[in-house]
């Protein structure tokens, strides 16, 4: 077993998405700053494009999307009353959305902008043209909260209940290692502070990805236990032939959920293939968490 085909594959299409990008920086230059002339528009466009090339690769009944996540204070299924003491709740804009629309209504929808339920809810996705320093703990933090809004409580135990949404952050190149030498160190220890003021952060709720499409990776490994009380995170800096480590590690993320046995009952396929032996360049720590979900 290799899949040195589906690696070239990957990075052909990441290397694609870059240039696609750089292009659009070379149509619309920014005179004083890196990136484009319209920061606004540059930012969307960034969006756009990851939005299409997710779209791309995930099965038809998932929809990939912008908007907002409505919790509503309403009963769900045939008898669950446990947001009956609860108000009616929301997360804030959401850049990107991987939403099971096959399975599950929204409530309100305009061109790729929606509002939808938190049960449906199978990725979110921060994006950022070029990550930066104060980026890391205002994303984990955003992350974190809209991951709460779709905790769906059940009768029986918290392994049991559906796992909750893949939660990434992502950026075309991070400007971050022109002030840090220790660049993936920093980061994890960004993300590591941004939970410490949470004692009741769940697995579920700790962010799974957080890259440069361009540079490196930070991955979350999933525990072998059902009742996790640690999340350990992993570094990669992309070699030479490396640029597929990226997208693989948001559609293993996503894919993951999606064929997740709380949430379907069908065999996942083998769709992304890592290169075999090859060892992580960090071990960057460990997250403390309470529980699975």
């Amino acid at each position: 077993m290799d899949g040195e085909r589906i690696q070239e594959y990957w990075s052909s299409e990441i290397d694609a998405l870059i240039r696609t990008y750089t292009q659009f920086e070379k149509l619309i230059p920014s005179e004083d700053a890196r990136g484009a002339a319209h920061p606004a528009e540059d930012g969307r466009f960034v969006e756009d494009l990851l939005r299409e090339y997710l779209r791309r690769y995930l099965p038809k009944g998932l929809e990939v999307l912008t908007g907002f996540i409505l919790r509503p204070a309403v009963k769900t299924g045939k008898v669950g009353r446990e947001r009956n003491r609860e108000g009616d709740n929301h997360s804030t804009q959401l850049d990107i959305l991987v939403f099971d629309s096959a399975t599950y209504p929204a409530f309100q929808r305009f061109g790729d902008s929606v509002v939808v339920p938190p049960e449906g809810v199978i990725a979110i996705v921060s994006v950022k043209k070029h990550l930066r320093d104060n980026d890391v703990s205002n994303e984990c933090e955003a992350l974190a909260k809209a991951a709460e809004l779709c905790e769906v409580p059940a009768a029986t135990s918290a392994e049991q209940r559906i796992r909750g949404p893949f939660l990434a952050l992502v950026s075309v190149h991070s400007e971050i290692e022109k002030t840090r030498t220790d660049t993936l160190e920093w980061i994890f220890a960004k993300m590591s502070s941004s939970y410490s003021a949470s004692l009741n952060s769940t697995f579920d709720r700790l962010v799974g990805f957080v890259g440069s499409l361009s540079q490196w990776s930070i991955f979350k490994r999933r525990p072998n236990g059902a009742a996790p009380t640690e999340a350990e995170y992993v570094g990669f800096y992309h070699q030479d032939g490396e640029s597929h480590l990226g997208l693989q590690f948001l559609l293993t993320g996503i894919l993951s959920v999606f064929y997740d046995r709380s949430r379907r009952d069908v065999r996942r396929p083998g769709f992304t293939a890592f290169p075999s032996g090859r060892p992580h360049d960090k071990l960057l720590g460990r997250v403390p968490c309470q529980g699975l979900r």
